[in-house]
């Protein structure tokens, strides 16, 4: 039941702590990769699974953020925001789907034969399977299409649900139903192919038992805790650094905060069977870091919510004997995930209280940040001199994190969805479509009507600078490609890795309008100090510069389109 691969716009979605953010292509392009690593050239190998996107499809536009609830979307957002992933990693070869639980502009997921048939099976070729989401066939009598199971069991089917989970229906339903007439033997007899053919491919009959191996042979181990170091490093976004950071001439450093010295809330949702006592505390990874550069203490200071304000004082005392503040804060792990909606992403008054309270020390305060979603941190930002962003980073995470705070990593990640300024401003996203008034004309008049951290966004402990972007052609016709090229120097003192995002803008288009800026390539390098690095985007037109009608038809004008990277504009005219 992976990858998760909804876009997702709307923070207060507790889902979006699963999925891999707002952009249709860097869902694609993650999907793909996990895809491919669960699957790799043969299911059949001892180590590999079959992959299962989800949420078929448009879940994570769930209305205000609300799980499970109705979605509103447009033919032309389907084909060009929720759908391009799906595409994407079902031409990786994904074996399986899920299909979704909300109702999609009047037809739930579950029972939705255009999207389920019509597109995946048809249009696609897909020739595996899907899967209903946990007692979604149930459901459809909750969301008022099913007046009873059977009709329920019916309706799924019929879209191309092959795989009934948790409740039963086919099981009890189906027969009956082909008696009736109402389920074709021929539809039963397809659907029991697709999941044959899945179970031939993972090597099922050839192979039905898996090997047993003891929990010191599989879990834990110091592979797979070094790879999840690693990931958990590159994930990691410094969101603001007025130069305290990295501390390396601070002697004395004080830790506090309720993510300090909290295992529970690191491993975050769906953590299964993760243990509290098998995570490295932050806390316990800055003394680990700085063992021999600085005396690191700590105090709480607060819980995590409630308003026990008695550790406060404490706490100031701590910080006031300090050079420096570590300030820990986030989500407990319940607070992101399934059935996690929430009103707003501001953290608990508590913890903003906190960070005013270490303010009065006079000392410099750096903020780190444990949580699944975007958070409004509008109130906390002016107080912070950095913020590190490092998710709910499971079971090795305080290492990389407190690698990043003394400067042996030098961060890399970037957001791969937008901030908020505030919770009013929700959704609010990078590839917007453009507005009819310019000017101030149409934005918020009592707050910025930008957000805090666009997508995108991430710092770095050097700097990199965009040389002159070039184009191998200034004109190109159809079914001709271009590449573009730019050279990124590391102007810095230090070795740093850049992610180079790629966009393309179509000005004017005469069917539909296009937004400000689409993602269609990225790419992460090392690039030493003073070294340059040369950026390379192949570019197909008829795949980035064109875009679906509402009926899924690829369009492309000729005219002229922008490829954007970094500041640099290129201009290309399609003839």
């Amino acid at each position: 039941f992976s990858p998760m691969i909804d876009v997702a716009r709307d923070p207060r979605w507790g889902r979006v702590a699963e999925g891999y953010g707002e952009d249709p292509y860097a869902n694609g392009v993650f999907g793909a990769a996990a895809v491919k690593g669960y699957q790799g050239d043969d299911m059949s190998a001892g180590d590999k699974v079959a992959a299962c996107l989800k949420h078929y499809v448009g879940y994570g536009a769930s209305e205000a953020g609300r799980d499970y609830v109705y979605s509103e979307i447009s033919g032309h957002s389907l084909w060009n925001t929720y759908l391009p992933p799906y595409e994407m990693c079902v031409e990786a070869g994904a074996a399986t789907l899920m299909s979704s639980f909300n109702d999609i502009s009047g037809m739930p997921g579950t029972a939705n034969r255009y999207t389920l048939t019509e597109i995946l099976k048809e249009k696609w070729g897909h020739d595996g399977f899907v899967v209903s989401d946990w007692n979604a066939v149930m459901q459809l009598e909750n969301q008022g299409l099913a007046a009873d199971g059977k009709e329920a069991a019916r309706l799924a089917f019929n879209a191309g649900v092959e795989m009934d989970m948790v409740d039963g229906y086919y099981e009890k339903h189906l027969e009956e139903l082909v008696s009736e007439g109402k389920v074709k033997m021929s539809l039963i007899d397809e659907s029991v192919r697709r999941i044959l053919r899945i179970k031939f491919r993972l090597g099922l009959f050839e192979n039905p038992y898996v090997p047993e191996y003891t929990e010191s042979e599989r879990f834990l181990l110091p592979e797979s805790m070094e790879t999840a170091a690693r990931m958990a490093e590159e994930s990691m976004v410094l969101l603001k650094n007025n130069g305290i950071l990295p501390l390396e001439t601070q002697k004395k450093i004080a830790v506090v905060g309720p993510l300090a010295k909290n295992g529970a809330d690191l491993l975050g949702s769906w953590c299964a069977y993760g243990r509290a006592e098998d995570v490295h505390q932050l806390y316990d990874g800055m003394v680990e870091e700085f063992s021999d550069k600085a005396t690191v203490r700590f105090a709480e200071g607060c819980k995590t919510d409630g308003t026990d304000r008695s550790g406060f004082a404490s706490a100031l005392n701590l910080v006031r004997q300090s050079d420096v503040v570590v300030v820990c804060l986030g989500e407990k792990r319940g607070w992101s995930g399934e059935n996690a909606s929430r009103s707003s992403i501001s953290l608990p008054e508590i913890q903003e209280e906190l960070v005013k309270e270490m303010k009065k020390a006079g000392k410099p305060v750096v903020v780190v940040l444990v949580n699944g979603r975007p958070l409004e941190l509008s109130r906390i930002e002016p107080l912070a001199d950095a913020i590190l962003e490092i998710w709910q980073p499971g079971v090795n995470g305080a290492r990389p994190m407190a690698g990043i705070l003394s400067g042996r990593i030098n961060p890399s990640g970037k957001l791969c969805i937008t901030f908020p300024y505030s919770n009013g401003q929700i959704p609010i996203y990078y590839n917007r479509h453009k507005r009819a008034r310019g000017g101030d004309q149409g934005l918020y008049q009592d707050i910025t009507s930008e957000p805090l951290y666009w997508f995108g966004h991430g710092l770095s402990y050097t700097s990199f600078e965009y040389g002159e972007a070039k184009a191998s052609a200034s004109a190109v016709k159809r079914g001709e490609k271009l590449s573009v090229e730019v050279p990124v120097t590391n102007t810095g003192s230090r070795d740093g890795m850049e992610t180079v995002h790629w966009y393309v803008s179509d000005p004017y288009c005469t069917v539909a309008t296009r937004p400000v800026k689409e993602l269609k390539y990225f790419e992460k390098q090392l690039i030493k100090a003073g070294e340059t690095k040369i950026f390379r985007f192949e570019v197909d037109p008829e795949r980035d510069f064109s875009f679906y009608d509402k009926d899924g038809n690829r369009f492309l004008e000729a005219g002229e389109y922008h490829i954007l990277v970094g500041d640099k504009d290129i201009k290309v005219k399609l003839e």
